[in-house]
């Protein structure tokens, strides 16, 4: 495996799922950014998959197609690691298919790898298909869950970020009505204490200011309307409290993120996806970034799917994969600067 030296920070991107519209925001984002990162960029793929694309969406890129014998990484150009997995010409956008599926499971383990030789500072994912993934037993929930358990990583979680709001879930995808039953103690404390810990380390926030909401209408109302604040999210921030400053809760949903995207909080601990997805849509659609906390490495996505409705028709917005891009060479950066 050749090393690779240089002072700019290192990316490696994967393009997704090749039915849907990864390949085509990878492609954009990386056009639309050109000259503008100081950084280098690894896409990893298959160059079929490319080549559909680049005719579809009529984007001129350079590009530097390297082996995975000879990992050389061009500054200027759109370096390309074709894995050959998919090998036809002609790729069909828009539907499942399991050689597809197969592949772009391919394309984060081959990422993975990469980054654990210290060949990459962060990776950026473009979206994969849950369903696809399922039904060639790929058996987990998501890419989080999947990169946690290529790199034995055991406390992790999902931060969502859309400045100046950053969101960390205690509880991901799950049904609503298993949302009660799911919180813990641990599993808040775990949440606050990555969610701090990357603002300090990847953000260079000195006292991070996280606040922690309640489950419940009016965080419970002291048990009237509900009992998880009294019994779980309390006792936790409780004890929190113990060993750091600026940790605030619990405070009821629909006061805290106001006072977030005012500046009054670092980040804010939601209970559960939606609790911090909506308002963090509203106020900032098309610019979410997904960022994976707890892992050895930067990982960071566009906040949407594979969109397969508007698949590979070359009409795809890739404000998202741009600021995950973005977030990704900012973050190496302040990583490097230690």
């Amino acid at each position: 495996m050749p090393t690779y030296r240089s002072s700019r920070p290192r990316v490696i991107i994967t393009i997704g799922d090749p039915s849907g519209i990864g390949p085509e925001i990878t492609l954009k984002a990386l056009a639309g950014l050109s000259g503008t990162l100081n950084a280098d960029f690894l896409i990893v793929g298959d160059i079929s998959v490319i080549n559909a694309v680049q005719k579809k969406i009529k984007i001129p890129v350079r590009s530097n197609l390297i082996s995975d014998h000879n990992i050389n990484i061009r500054k200027g150009s759109i370096n390309i690691l074709d894995l050959g997995y998919i090998k036809d010409t002609k790729i069909v956008f828009g539907k499942i298919n399991p050689d597809y599926a197969r592949a772009f499971i391919r394309y984060i383990s081959k990422a993975v790898s990469l980054l654990k030789m210290n060949f990459g500072d962060a990776l950026v994912t473009a979206p994969i298909n849950k369903e696809a993934a399922s039904g060639v037993g790929f058996g987990f929930p998501g890419h989080t869950e999947y990169l946690a358990s290529l790199t034995d990583t055991k406390e992790f979680a999902m931060m969502m970020i859309a400045e100046p709001l950053r969101i960390t879930l205690v509880t991901r995808h799950i049904p609503l009505a298993d949302v009660a039953k799911s919180i813990t103690e641990n599993g808040i404390i775990q949440a606050v204490i990555l969610t701090r810990d990357v603002l300090k380390s990847r953000f260079k926030i000195k006292s991070p200011a996280i606040a922690v909401c309640g489950l419940n209408p009016h965080a419970g109302e002291s048990g009237v309307i509900g009992n998880e604040e009294k019994d779980i999210i309390r006792p936790a921030v409780s004890r929190l409290q113990k060993k750091f400053k600026g940790i605030r809760g619990p405070i009821p949903a629909d006061a805290v993120f106001y006072s977030a995207y005012k500046g009054g909080y670092d980040a804010v601990i939601c209970m559960y996806h939606d609790q911090g997805l909506i308002p963090l849509k509203m106020t900032s659609r098309d610019k979410g970034v997904n960022m994976t906390l707890g892992l050895p490495f930067i990982r960071t996505s566009p906040d949407h799917g594979t969109a397969y409705d508007i698949a590979g028709k070359g009409i795809a917005d890739p404000s998202s994969m741009m600021e995950a891009i973005k977030l990704a060479v900012l973050l190496s950066k302040n990583t490097r600067a230690i």
